[in-house]
């Protein structure tokens, strides 16, 4: 039998391969100590099944990414129902950037112990990280198999035809013609799509059909990753470096936001302050409607409340295009319901509209106004439309001299935030003319000049002042 001190040296042995596994289980020390990246967990929290992470260089993006694909296929994903024998792909934009990149940060992220086999392009497999991995087999937590697969987008569309996966992380922008394969790929099982960039290559695809979403698809997730982000950067080093960077970079390299920010009419606009969740406006607050009539193209129509203080809130939106003035009156008409919206004596709404409402057609007898007021919609055409003096009122309300908005826009009101962040300057000085309905009627309705409600039956000082309160805890809240 072995002595006692055989017994202790063999403990001891024990207890340190136990310390070196625990000190190379970078998985499980992941975000779990006294520094947290917020947003990084914010990625890995969303249930939405197309999600991408818009950041600058060493914001932390990659990692996440990374972490995801390792959560998957270990079957281990702690906010996500998981799966055994997982086939999921890592697409990088060349064999050089995966070697260096998405594939180092995999192996980091796996223990040894954990892999059941490798499959090499070039080098070996008992020295992966020196070669070109093409796939991981993976041991997966409920005793299967699962697989990451590595691909390179300059390989071309063809070689990412034929598999069904459960995910695909695009390390960096891929072309539209793989992402859209890749979409194809994770269809019948349900799958996964996440992606991790800095967009340098300007307004591509990544920008209409993810941070725009004009298709308005609901899962689609996106979250902008910046080095203040990261909390194991310097901040000396980053007040260093940016300092030394001009504006233009800094806006791709540190902040993760697309080029051509500077010919937006509304760089003012930042989603993470001026989109608010909804909440019960006071039927005090109901201050309008306002129109921008369309027939094919799109009508635009808000219902607008201000606040004691004069803060304006877009509660609620109508925003349809190719359908007659019925349809629309009808659609306000069953919002209006909802929302418990005000009308005159006779049951009717008030709206500020278009003056170009007013117009007659050779094929119409009535203009678009007089068919609304005969269906209940009283169509107030006294706006103001000059464009310039609109979108400086506008930008007023988007950043007061205070530094507060005295504009927020509900969660609700997709279509009137994306065309917030895609109305671009034109020639002439001009904004482009697309997509521009709800910012036209937004104009309209500032433009009328609402002022704080302070008639009689008001909540009294006190109550006045729990609303302000509360107001501020809800900013607080989202970090403004």
């Amino acid at each position: 039998m072995p002595n006692e001190n055989e017994l202790s040296l063999k403990l001891r042995a024990v207890e340190e391969e136990l310390a070196r596994r625990r000190a190379a289980d970078h998985l499980a020390h992941y975000n779990t100590g006294r520094k947290k990246h917020k947003k990084q967990l914010a990625f890995h929290k969303c249930r939405k099944r197309n999600r991408w992470v818009f950041g600058g260089n060493r914001s932390g993006k990659t990692e996440c990414g990374a972490v995801e694909a390792v959560w998957m296929a270990r079957g281990v994903h702690p906010y996500r129902k998981n799966r055994k024998d997982v086939f999921g792909w890592v697409v990088s934009p060349t064999l050089q950037v995966q070697r260096d990149v998405a594939q180092k940060k995999i192996l980091y992220y796996l223990r040894p112990d954990q892999i059941a086999d490798i499959v090499m392009v070039s080098g070996r497999k008992d020295n992966p990280a020196a070669g070109i991995v093409d796939q991981i087999v993976v041991k997966n937590a409920f005793g299967g198999r699962s697989v990451i697969g590595f691909k390179s987008c300059d390989q071309g569309r063809e070689r990412f035809q034929g598999s069904s996966l459960d995910f695909v992380w695009f390390d960096e922008e891929p072309p539209r013609d793989i992402y859209e394969e890749c979409l194809m790929r994770v269809l019948d099982r349900e799958g996964d799509i996440f992606g991790t960039m800095t967009p340098l290559k300007g307004l591509t695809f990544v920008y209409e059909e993810i941070y725009l979403n004009r298709g308005g698809n609901p899962e689609v997730w996106y979250e902008f990753m910046e080095w203040a982000d990261n909390p194991f950067l310097s901040k000396k080093e980053i007040a260093l470096l940016s300092e030394s960077l001009d504006a233009a970079t800094l806006e791709s390299r540190r902040y993760g936001r697309f080029a051509a920010r500077e010919g937006l009419v509304y760089p003012e606009f930042d989603e993470r302050v001026h989109v608010i969740e909804p909440f019960p406006v006071p039927a005090t607050w109901q201050a309008g409607i306002a129109i921008d009539p369309g027939l094919k193209n799109p009508l635009s129509a808000h219902f607008y409340a201000v606040d004691w203080d004069g803060n304006v809130y877009a509660v609620a939106e109508h925003y349809a295009a190719g359908h007659d003035i019925d349809y629309h009156a009808r659609a306000i008409f069953e919002l209006a319901a909802r929302l418990g919206w005000k009308r005159d004596a006779r049951g009717r709404l008030e709206a500020l509209i278009d003056s170009a409402a007013s117009q007659r057609t050779l094929a119409a007898e009535k203009s678009v106004a007089e068919l609304f007021c005969e269906r209940g919609i009283l169509a107030d055409m006294r706006v103001e439309k000059d464009v310039f003096s609109g979108i400086e009122r506008v930008k007023s309300y988007l950043n007061r001299e205070n530094g507060l908005p005295d504009l927020y826009i509900f969660s609700g009101c997709v279509n009137m935030i994306r065309e917030f962040k895609s109305y671009f300057w034109g020639s002439g000085d001009m904004p482009v003319k697309r997509d521009d309905h709800a910012m036209d009627e937004l104009r309209y309705f500032l433009m009328s000049r609402p002022q704080p409600v302070r008639e009689e039956g008001l909540p009294g000082a006190i109550a006045r002042d729990k609303e302000r309160r509360i107001r501020a805890l809800l900013r607080s809240r989202r970090g403004r």
